[in-house]
């Protein structure tokens, strides 16, 4: 609270899991704003917002909670609304104050001077109206020097607004997030503090019951395992509702630091980009289930200019460091060169198919032309046909454990924007979840893991002896 009343600040930002008080916390300081104990101004507006009306009504519910604990002389004082907008008055000499509850459309704010305002749950509105209110309410803070409090569970992305507040620190914002590290057990008990601080103290869920939950969520897994893992651990994972191709935990099991070696037959998967966008290789040992990618993208714009403009801050440059993305040519990836750079990563392997999207067929091989690169092309299509057979192999792959690959932030952050589209036959199709999403890895990878398990699936083949007559 010091932080978020500090003059210096005029935002404050505040993410925790679910259950820790947040919007009680923050409804209190609103009723403190009202009565004119933190902000003496003449006429003052609370606005408290939230996605929908019902979820602004709770923070709106506690003011009217706490009002009622307050001596009757003050209470007397407040006029309470609830029809037709939820609000609360109170009148003075310097005029009347107001605190007012509205959803997420911009519209509603448009044209006010309020002298702070909630936004509860701001994680988790619409990325199109609840940009617009967020706009809308920041612009009328400058009138009158007012504060915000933004305050929420991890959004489940990094392009997510409330994301980008958390991860790049402005003066005069106030910044306090209650994440873990990623990558661990959902049970573990240290994180879960962590997330849920209020938990030691009485406030929301108690540990014993957050464990309990771990567990039960991690043995149905899916959309219950990742949705603990947003809402009560407080991580920053997708909540994707549509059919992920793998859900975050499922794709961390493929992860291990104890490689496997590169024995075998070797397959590349080919995931070649658009004029400007990413071009991505997988490389795959079905012998050893080893799995490797690379991502490549143009050097106009830079890794930085490029991951801002995506929404996902220094990941690019974070994945350059690690080596797992690369930058090639101007403004796009000249494919020749690049198939070059391909070939030299497996130098001295056994390649013995490369995997391809037919879509790209000509130009891929005009450039394997030039490039000299003379391995057997098996050319698939990213429809349901062919898209489908190739996501359920991969997912089996997956499960089996036949896919091993280092822990790459290249691979989770395809896997977190790659979901499946159903037809009426249940055949899959890969999609991005978000439009700027980069899937190009994960496709790559699933081209090369579905032709493996083609080859290890079929018998083989022994030659018959040659007869003399």
């Amino acid at each position: 609270m010091n932080g978020a009343l500090d003059p210096a600040n005029n935002v404050a930002v505040l993410s925790i899991g679910r259950g820790n008080a947040k919007t009680a916390l923050s409804a209190g300081l609103a009723l403190g704003a009202l009565l004119g104990v933190w902000d003496s101004q003449p006429k003052r507006d609370i606005i408290l917002a939230a996605r929908t009306r019902d979820q602004a009504q709770i923070a709106w519910n506690f003011c009217v909670g706490y009002l009622q604990s307050l001596p009757e002389t003050t209470q007397s004082q407040i006029i309470i609304r609830r029809s037709p907008r939820l609000e609360l008055e109170i009148r003075d000499s310097t005029g009347p104050h107001l605190l007012r509850a509205i959803s997420a459309d911009g519209k509603t704010a448009l044209g006010s001077a309020p002298t702070l305002v909630l936004m509860d749950e701001r994680g988790h509105w619409p990325e199109g109206r609840g940009d617009d209110l967020e706009h809308a309410l920041l612009s009328g803070l400058g009138k009158r020097g007012g504060k915000a409090l933004i305050i929420s569970t991890s959004a489940s992305t990094d392009t997510h607004a409330f994301s980008q507040w958390l991860d790049n620190p402005q003066p005069g914002v106030y910044i306090q997030e209650h994440r873990p590290p990623p990558n661990l057990p959902v049970d573990d008990l240290e994180s879960l503090r962590i997330a849920n601080p209020g938990a030691e103290c009485g406030i929301g869920s108690s540990l014993e019951w957050l464990q309990a939950q771990a567990k039960r969520a991690a043995a149905r897994g899916g959309s219950t395992l990742t949705s603990f893992r947003l809402y009560n651990r407080n991580e920053r994972v997708s909540g994707e509702a549509r059919d992920v191709l793998l859900t975050v935990d499922e794709w961390m099991n493929c992860e291990t630091a104890d490689l496997p070696p590169r024995e075998g037959d070797c397959i590349i998967g080919i995931d070649l980009g658009g004029s400007a966008s990413m071009s991505a290789v997988a490389y795959y040992w079905p012998s050893t289930g080893r799995l490797e990618a690379l991502g490549t993208f143009p050097c106009n714009p830079g890794l930085g200019d490029r991951g801002a403009s995506d929404g996902v801050s220094g990941r690019y440059l974070e994945m350059e460091s690690r080596g797992e993305l690369n930058t090639l040519g101007d403004k796009t990836v000249p494919v020749a060169l690049w198939l070059n750079q391909v070939m030299a990563q497996i130098e001295g392997e056994n390649v013995s198919a490369l995997v391809a999207d037919r879509y790209k067929q000509s130009e891929l091989a005009e450039a394997m032309d030039r490039a000299g690169v003379r391995v057997p092309v098996v050319w698939r299509g990213q429809g349901f046909r062919d898209g489908g057979e190739d996501c359920e192999r991969f997912r089996r792959a997956a499960y089996d454990g036949k896919v091993r690959s280092r822990p790459s932030l290249l691979l989770r952050s395809a896997f977190a924007d790659a979901v499946v589209l159903r037809d009426p036959a249940n055949n899959l199709k890969l999609a991005k979840a978000r439009s700027t999403g980069r899937i190009d890895a994960a496709s790559a990878s699933v081209l090369a893991v579905a032709e493996g398990a083609r080859r290890v699936g079929r018998p083989a083949r022994n030659a018959r002896a040659a007869t003399w007559l």
